[in-house]
């Protein structure tokens, strides 16, 4: 299905900061510039900034128009039902390490439907807390194809477009289907160092699956959150 003229000029847009010519911090283009080169009105234009800002890409200013987020949020591992905004449960986090590939636990791998000793693409973060510590350890995991077609997952620099757009723009696939499988298990010894918790403590683990519409694996997410900071809540209808 085509892009709605809203979206185009969103993805335009998108592309043109992940490419570099808007850096965080950096004014975007204005709405009477926009509305003039897309030929669209300025509401149209409002809506493509207003998609952008619910996925934490960019942040208004007061008499100046849009800019770049200078500080990216991203989002716990799982819950990520269509139509949810990026920064909607999404918090301040830091990269750690460097992504690198390596064979992934079973459990990723079976998500992944990778081969035995098959190697995946691995990108870690940690979510922070108001105060700055940490709330939650999310590793994320990606199949050979995503990553061959997606070189700046390899990088130590956040995609300020956010992975799932920047997957799709590459790829041409987006996530059809999502699957979350919560368990509780004691934490590692590695876990507990980056989450500053003691080692044994209790942990609630999401591992979340994004699917393609052709049910491939897109990427393997597992969010661990110490047991006293994990918190779920769901309000639904029972009518």
């Amino acid at each position: 299905m085509p892009l709605l003229k809203y979206e185009q000029i969103a993805e335009s847009l998108r592309a043109r900061i992940s490419d570099g010519e808007f850096g965080p911090g950096d004014l975007l283009p204005s709405g009477r510039d926009l509305s003039e080169q897309w030929g669209v009105s300025r509401a149209t234009v409002v809506k493509a900034m207003d998609v952008l800002r619910n996925d934490g890409v960019v942040i208004a200013r007061q008499g100046t128009g849009f800019a770049v987020a200078e500080a990216p949020v991203a989002r716990p591992a799982g819950q990520r039902r269509a139509g949810s905004s990026r920064v909607a449960g999404g918090a301040p986090y830091r990269r750690l390490g460097v992504p690198d590939r390596t064979v992934p636990p079973q459990e990723v791998a079976d998500a992944l439907g990778l081969e035995p000793g098959q190697e995946a693409l691995r990108r870690a973060r940690l979510l922070l807390l108001d105060d700055g510590s940490p709330h939650s350890l999310v590793t994320a995991w990606f199949p050979p194809a995503i990553a061959d077609a997606c070189p700046k997952l390899a990088g130590d620099k956040p995609i300020t477009e956010g992975t799932t757009h920047y997957v799709r723009r590459q790829t041409g696939r987006s996530p059809a289907e999502g699957t979350d499988v919560t368990t509780v298990r004691q934490i590692t010894d590695d876990e507990a160092h980056h989450l500053r918790v003691a080692p044994a403590t209790a942990a609630a683990v999401v591992l979340h699956v994004a699917s393609d519409r052709d049910r491939r694996a897109l990427v393997c997410e597992v969010g661990v959150t110490p047991g006293l900071l994990y918190e779920r809540i769901e309000t639904y209808s029972m009518g």
